[in-house]
């Protein structure tokens, strides 16, 4: 059965004319899932002390356990020249949805995760309005270990591949990280 969480920050959806608009959701469980396999409370929390991703204006949306998308429309004080965005942005994209993609994968067990390291592939500029979505996914997951790759594509230039990455996270307990 698949999971659907959707968190309230605004993500970009298409609409009847081809382009996209901002909604807001509210949090969504698909019936059938059970709630006893996944800690809600955790990622709750984590969304709500998220205050970077807020900043840079990401939203994200848990598929299945195991896997996310996160969504983010170009803005100027995301740009580092006059046309596009800063490299750091993408990075910080790529991070978020590799990294959360691990921790929907652990918090049923009451684990957060970190971020060992990661490599990203830069394979396309973003400009100003680019609407990009990286869907992170767990490829293996260990005791401790979680292997995780992403892919960022530019839904509004016909799915640009902008990114690919892969990272390792080590998942530990969740009172460590002050939850």
């Amino acid at each position: 059965m698949r999971l659907e969480v959707y968190f309230h920050p605004p993500c970009p959806q298409k609409n009847n004319g081809g382009s996209f608009d901002l909604i807001r959701f509210a949090d969504k469980i698909t019936s059938g899932f059970s709630m006893m396999t996944t800690n809600f409370d955790l990622i709750h929390k984590y969304d709500r002390s998220n205050a970077f991703g807020k900043l840079i204006g990401m939203d994200y949306k848990i598929i299945s356990e195991g896997e996310v998308s996160y969504h983010l429309t170009i803005q100027e004080k995301h740009l580092a020249t006059p046309l596009s965005a800063h490299g750091g942005l993408i990075a910080t994209l790529v991070d978020s949805a590799l990294g959360v993609a691990a921790l929907s994968a652990v918090c049923s067990q009451n684990k957060v995760v970190s971020t060992v390291e990661y490599k990203t592939n830069f394979l396309a500029p973003v400009f100003l309005g680019d609407q990009l979505v990286a869907t992170g996914k767990v490829i293996q997951k260990g005791k401790r270990i979680l292997i995780s790759e992403c892919e960022v594509l530019c839904v509004n230039r016909e799915n640009k591949l902008i990114a690919k990455a892969i990272g390792t996270f080590n998942a530990y307990d969740a009172a460590k990280a002050g939850y």
